[in-house]
């Protein structure tokens, strides 16, 4: 989401009249890539360009065939395939064994469903999965769709613009099985009457939110380390001692008796960590009439059981589903000391548990870095 809101701040500050613009997106990798599906590189006329669609070996390239698009108006799909030997093709010798397709969109500013318009109305919602269909090419005769174009999916409705009824159906199965395994997956579909469609399918979840529950100077590293991520920090404390640079950065703050106030949903996170045992006692009890997906406890697993044990002699016992999303010690084990390193040990489990990893060394992994398609 970081990327995203990048490219739009980007976008936005365009002189309309002077400078074109073309989005790239990565709509399919096969084998391995340093950026997944879904990546994206904001790109003018003049050079300028914000975000990225690999590791840097591939933008270059991408500036040329960006500015391309904006020159043809009209969407290209460009394949890099850096599997190959050949020395004339781009990404030889980078070992990163891929195949990977752009599409290059010139942007239409006076069109208000381009795609970063559409990505602006996505951040611009209420906290909740947004589905996007990219149509990434087509053959045949099509007459309410063309290559480049964004659809923003909200109900079967949405898909009626494809006119064929299988087709839709179809795309209504796939939408529905990546939701549930909230997977971005590219898709070619053939209608009865000979016409071809290749889309991209992305689950555009919100950013994982943070709720801080605490006052203590470990908080600080916290947040600055979670707006470098590009998530989103809330802080529950007592507002007296807290450092006024929190509220001045944007940061939402929260009392403690205001607990209710704060939005939190099954894509939060909450961390007590106020280093006193009767309050983080009480903030547990509340945090567990939440969706939140993961809730960490800091201190030894001694005070955690501590506090599980007391609350089931008041009546609130800690049930065996409430124990799965409760992680205490919070954090990885990467040895860490510093409230700096506590703070990468905690958001990397946060980041491990959302994305249902173990959070252990890749050279351990048996299977792909990330699934293939």
């Amino acid at each position: 989401m970081k990327e995203i809101r990048a490219i739009i701040k980007a976008y936005d500050s365009i002189d309309q009249e002077a400078t074109g613009a073309a989005l790239a997106t990565v709509v399919r990798v096969d084998g391995s890539s340093y950026r997944r599906t879904g990546a994206r590189m904001l790109v003018t006329d003049n050079g300028i360009w914000v975000g990225g669609i690999s590791g840097g070996c591939l933008e270059g390239d991408a500036l040329i065939r960006a500015r391309y698009a904006i020159f043809k108006s009209q969407s290209s799909l460009i394949t890099y395939d850096t599997t190959d030997d050949d020395p004339y093709q781009i990404g030889v010798g980078l070992g990163c064994q891929g195949v990977i397709d752009i599409l290059f969109t010139p942007l239409d500013y006076h069109n208000k469903n381009n795609p970063v318009e559409i990505l602006k109305s996505c951040v611009a919602a209420k906290r909740q999965m947004h589905i996007l269909i990219t149509v990434t090419e087509l053959n045949g005769k099509w007459v309410n769709i063309k290559a480049g174009q964004v659809i923003q999916y909200t109900g079967n409705d949405s898909l009626k613009i494809f006119e064929d009824v299988l087709l839709q159906k179809e795309l209504a199965e796939k939408i529905d099985q990546q939701i549930q395994n909230l997977q971005s997956k590219p898709w070619q579909f053939a209608t009865s009457d000979g016409n071809k469609l290749s889309v991209f399918i992305e689950v555009l979840p919100p950013e994982i939110h943070l709720v801080l529950m605490g006052h203590q100077y470990d908080i600080y590293p916290l947040t600055r380390l979670i707006a470098e991520i590009g998530w989103r920090a809330t802080v529950v404390s007592y507002r007296f001692k807290l450092n006024h640079n929190l509220v001045s950065a944007g940061i939402p703050v929260f009392d403690f008796d205001e607990f209710s106030d704060v939005p939190i949903d099954e894509y939060s996170a909450i961390v007590l960590m106020s280093h006193d045992f009767k309050t983080d006692k009480l903030n547990l009890a509340r945090s567990l009439n939440t969706k939140a997906h993961y809730i960490g406890i800091l201190g030894p697993r001694v005070r955690a059981e501590k506090i599980f044990k007391e609350l089931e002699g008041e009546g609130k016992t800690v049930s065996e589903e409430d124990r799965k999303r409760i992680y205490a010690p919070a954090g990885l084990d990467i040895g860490a000391l510093s409230p700096e390193e506590i703070a990468l040990s905690l958001l990397a489990e946060v980041r491990a548990v959302f994305s249902e990893r173990e959070g252990r060394s890749l050279r351990l992994r048996q299977t792909t870095i990330h699934e293939r398609n």
